[in-house]
């Protein structure tokens, strides 16, 4: 019996982090619905492969990533030219030139001669689906909701704290970070603390100030699957400008969100009245510097505990998680 012939591959490079990935899930999804009867495989970090295919856009992850936010190389792809490749990855010749390396038989890139003009000052969410809409394969910028994770939260209806992030000009001081744990604890709340690899000195730093127990200290850095499932049963999730933010959008979780060198608008939660984007206006900022960004440390101790407060307090149904969703290509 002669096998059925494989697919067509539609392969999607985006080898960034996890709030990347999440940010770029609504274009994911309708790059799936834009080509039915096509195997979408996505070029991203295999450590965020699992989370990937939960959201159910892709059939497949392509290990790939690069140091910070450069791109990776694809060299390695194993099968023959995509049928068609698309760059969610950056607007530059390096990310379309990774692609084209591979001779798909179609491009889809900012750096494109017929591609669509880069939106500096547009959301992230609404950039990619902007893209993608030019090429006539619509999207919903709001299409973000991740399905409930399969494994129940250690840690249900507590209030999640991360005062980590991948660069210094998005981290709030960790004794400001502390003060504001005090605040919730002496509420009544229960707080539990999170952080990165790397990150377990600050974590440490911000329990001890906070006066945060033990057992609540899951520092350097949880599984995916157990940081999903710990974040989609958090009464509330207070954060830097991070990963862990977007991954509490994706579930639909309150949160009370810190930003400095890059306003809101452009990376800021959807618009729900459960959640709070803490900024001060002013010119941009480096989202990679080493120190607190001047906008960041004008928010006060004070300030975030009220909001914080305010949310917690609110009797307000939880949105509906997104259901599973069983595709038929």
């Amino acid at each position: 019996m002669t096998p059925a012939p494989e697919p067509p591959c539609v392969l999607v490079l985006r080898a960034l982090g996890l709030g990347d990935l999440l940010a770029g899930v609504p274009a994911l999804r309708g790059i799936r619905r834009g080509f039915p009867g096509h195997r979408i495989v996505l070029a991203q970090p295999a450590g965020l492969a699992g989370l990937a295919l939960e959201t159910g856009a892709p059939h497949a992850v392509f290990p790939a990533e690069a140091p910070g936010r450069a791109v990776p190389s694809l060299a390695h792809w194993p099968g023959p030219p995509p049928d068609v490749a698309i760059d969610l990855h950056g607007n530059g010749p390096e990310s379309r030139d990774a692609l084209a390396a591979l001779r798909p038989r179609r491009l889809l890139a900012h750096a494109c001669p017929d591609g669509p003009a880069w939106r500096a000052q547009a959301h992230e969410r609404d950039r990619w689906c902007g893209f993608l809409d030019a090429y006539g394969i619509p999207a919903d910028p709001l299409d973000l909701r991740l399905p409930a994770p399969g494994t129940p939260s250690p840690a249900p209806g507590a209030v999640l704290v991360h005062p980590g992030a991948a660069s210094g000009s998005r981290r709030w001081p960790a004794e400001r970070f502390a003060a504001v744990v005090r605040c919730l604890r002496a509420a009544g709340y229960r707080v539990v603390l999170t952080g990165g690899p790397g990150e377990e000195a600050l974590v440490r730093s911000v329990a001890e100030r906070g006066g945060v127990r033990e057992a609540d200290l899951p520092a350097g850095g949880l599984p995916l699957a157990e940081l999903s499932a710990l974040v989609a049963g958090a009464a509330l999730v207070l954060s830097g400008d991070t990963g862990l933010a977007h991954l509490a959008y994706a579930h639909g979780t309150p949160t009370v969100t810190l930003f400095g060198p890059v306003a809101p608008r452009l990376w800021g939660p959807p618009p729900s009245p459960g959640h709070l984007a803490l900024w001060k206006p002013g010119p941009p900022g480096d989202p990679h510097g080493r120190t607190p960004d001047a906008r960041l440390l004008r928010i006060g101790s004070g300030e975030v505990a009220a909001a914080c407060l305010t949310l917690l307090r609110q009797d307000r149904p939880r949105p509906a998680p997104r259901p599973e969703v069983v595709h038929v290509d």
